[in-house]
């Protein structure tokens, strides 16, 4: 902490996020455009693809805003994340801030992250104990990981109302709010610039597109990484490393996994700003040798064999 403060990699990068909310905005609106001059044609499907990957690029704003890495303030970062995130792509901030500084409490570990308590099971302790159809997954998870990130668009919407109707979570009105503006924004244009078949298959498209960028994004970062029992303290530093990978690549890596391609860095400092990471590497490189502490990192095709192997061997344990 005290090399990065004295380097500056926590000051904000204001400029950086003004000129990246503005070209992904422009985008966003340039495909909007292009669906309504194309009209109700199967030329459609451009816009469809394009969109998909400008509502991930929008959630990965709505992620830096939810570590509070753009602005200084909390309400300022808040109002930030309810525009890209509750009101353009329909994921709620408030949901998706709470769930996520779960694991980032807590990566990896049993019980307390709760990325390692959805649908797959990443130890064979819980493969080999879970029932029904969830054994059924467990045990073909490796084969179903890519068609199952079809439907992590469809988990993002519905975990997000499901959280601003029972969860306790703040701003619940406002939240609802902005989701309910996406939903009725989004539905109106497909469907009044699309006859109803045309409609659908934009919406699966799109949103099936969306969700399969997503979860590519997010496998290369803890999948097939050290894996604590519930309960573990283990200390800070280790937690973090132990359970992250890095995945190398130029600065178009750094574009299309949104900076998270630096999950190391991002989990030993969740603030510091997405431009930041790049510079912090080699300090957070040197600091684990000089400890011992092993440093991750891969291609990001070697990423998802580890990730898919791990899968699979924690799979094997789940009897049908």
């Amino acid at each position: 902490m005290r090399r990065v403060r004295q380097a500056g990699l926590l000051d904000r990068r204001l400029p950086y996020y003004a000129g990246k909310t503005a070209a992904t905005a422009a985008v966003f609106a340039a495909a909007w455009a292009a669906l309504w001059a194309i009209g109700d044609s199967w030329w459609m499907l451009g816009p469809a693809v394009v969109l998909a990957a400008v509502f991930a690029q929008l959630a990965f704003l709505g992620h830096d805003a939810g570590h509070k890495q753009i602005f200084r303030t909390r309400r300022a970062n808040h109002w930030y994340g309810l525009v890209v995130g509750n009101l353009a792509t329909g994921v709620s901030i408030g949901w998706w801030t709470s769930n996520h500084n779960r694991h980032h409490a807590h990566p990896n570990t049993e019980g307390d992250d709760p990325d390692v308590s959805g649908i797959l099971a990443h130890s064979g302790a819980r493969a080999a104990t879970e029932k029904g159809w969830r054994r059924f997954i467990f045990r073909y998870q490796a084969w179903l990981f890519f068609p199952l990130l079809l439907l992590e668009a469809g988990s993002l919407h519905f975990s997000s109302v499901r959280a601003v109707l029972t969860w306790p979570i703040p701003h619940r009105a406002r939240e609802g709010a902005f989701l309910a503006a996406h939903a009725v924004g989004y539905l109106a244009g497909v469907f009044l610039l699309l006859e109803p078949v045309k409609a659908l298959v934009f919406i699966a498209v799109q949103q099936g597109l969306f969700g399969f960028y997503m979860g590519c994004t997010f496998a290369p970062n803890h999948k097939g990484m050290e894996v604590f029992p519930e309960g573990d303290n283990t200390d800070f530093l280790r937690r973090q490393v132990l359970t992250s990978r890095n995945v190398r690549g130029s600065m178009l890596t750094d574009l299309a996994l949104g900076g998270l391609n630096y999950q190391v860095e991002h989990h030993l400092f969740p603030s510091m700003p997405r431009p930041a990471l790049r510079a912090a590497q080699p300090m957070v490189r040197t600091f684990c040798a000089e400890l011992g502490v092993p440093y991750a990192e891969t291609s990001l095709l070697t990423s998802y064999s580890e990730a898919l192997r791990h899968l699979n061997a924690v799979g094997r344990q789940a009897a049908i």
